[in-house]
């Protein structure tokens, strides 16, 4: 069973050898492309296009990396407020809407760093 027409059929292979350092370079350039390895090597060996659907939106590691710890503090910070709940500790409104406004932050962000519109 094969997918797509039988023009854009690719049945044959091309193996090339790379130094650690070469591949990252290439996942690298790929990435920033926002294409896979393979369709961004196709596009630079032959010049053909890119891919109608870019598979890939180029991220920022270094901002996911940084919201998914601003995740963590605002998980502990929903995790004592439940807490106190449970305890019967009074909870105040403003707690709750400052826990609320950073997951709004935090998704407006990882929208952003994954290239669509908050």
């Amino acid at each position: 069973m094969s997918h797509g027409t039988e023009k854009r059929v690719r049945n044959r292979h091309l193996t090339i050898r790379l130094s650690d350092e070469e591949r990252a370079a290439i996942d690298a350039a790929a990435e920033r492309a926002g294409l896979m390895p393979g369709s961004f090597a196709r596009q630079v060996l032959l010049g053909a296009p890119a891919p109608r659907q870019v598979r890939r939106p180029p991220v920022e590691k270094r901002e996911l990396a940084r919201l998914l710890g601003e995740l963590g503090r605002i998980g502990g910070n929903i995790n004592q407020i439940a807490r106190s709940l449970n305890t019967g500790v009074t909870v105040f409104t403003g707690e709750i809407d400052t826990a609320l406004g950073g997951l709004r932050d935090i998704r407006a962000a990882v929208l952003k760093a994954l290239g669509r519109v908050a």
